[in-house]
């Protein structure tokens, strides 16, 4: 119960990685508050709370400060305090460089970008107070490798590594730890829908394709996921801030396309 008592706010978490995160903090024993703009937060929260779970939901957009704010305060005020923020919360949509519009550019750098900022600003007064820690969520995605279309959600992914380093270093001396994950493919809602936009008719031939180039040979679970965000919310993690920690299957590791298997 490694995160007994601590009390997490998790943005994104009514589905895909969010969910994984939040059913996995709640099994070593945190509170979690869930911030989310989808509808589907109603049906989590309560399905969580019928398990027996203390779970709180927020439905927001984390593009709004102001309410923002607001969500983060009532929860500081339901539970007490706040150790843990997960930013978990992104959007991808796949677009030629060429042909993208100023509003789907806008659209990634709000939500992943400015959205995280938002919470994160929200939330330092209360982790501050109980040397708490952040979680951001990046990608190999930017950082490291990238697809056509992806201009705009690489962009923001790797200037979320610059966010999470530039941090780390202005609240060391706070104890705040603050920490990235860079997954490469875990299978998503979102990554049901890139796969859906890649080929309408078979989106189940695109999944098979990226777990063949995959050294593991499948795609990721939204649990395995978890467990390093738990990890690194944790005292198990006590040194270590400032890191983006890659969870990918290998996927980064081959050298050429085609080495597999050689």
């Amino acid at each position: 119960m490694k995160l007994d008592g601590k009390i997490a706010v998790v943005t994104g978490g009514a589905m895909g990685n969010g969910l994984g995160i939040v059913n996995v903090f709640l099994k070593y024993g945190a509170k979690v508050a869930i911030l989310d703009k989808d509808p589907k937060i109603t049906d989590t929260v309560k399905e969580l709370r019928e398990n027996g779970y203390d779970v709180k939901g927020c439905q927001v957009d984390i593009r709004e400060e102001e309410k923002v704010k607001s969500a983060i305060d009532k929860i500081a005020e339901y539970y007490g305090k706040i150790d843990i923020l997960v930013n978990n919360a992104g959007v991808c949509r796949l677009e030629p460089f060429e042909t993208m519009t100023n509003e789907v550019r806008d659209f990634h750098f709000d939500i992943n970008i400015k959205g995280t900022w938002n919470v994160t600003k929200a939330c330092l007064p209360y982790l501050k107070k109980v040397q708490g820690n952040i979680v951001n969520l990046s990608s190999v995605t930017g950082p490291m490798v990238a697809d056509t279309g992806e201009v705009a959600y690489a962009t923001t992914k790797a200037a979320l590594i610059g966010f999470t380093k530039a941090l780390a270093m202005e609240l060391v001396g706070d104890h705040i730890r603050v920490n990235a994950i860079l997954p490469g493919y875990i299978r998503t809602p979102m990554v049901d829908q890139m796969a859906k936009q890649t080929n309408p008719e078979n989106p189940e031939a695109v999944i098979e394709g990226i777990a063949r180039g995959i050294p593991m040979g499948r795609l990721g679970t939204i649990l395995e996921l978890g467990e390093l965000a738990a990890f690194l919310a944790s005292p198990e993690a006590s040194y270590i801030t400032g890191e983006g920690i890659v969870i990918s299957g290998g996927s980064t590791l081959p050298e050429t396309s085609g080495s597999m298997g050689v």
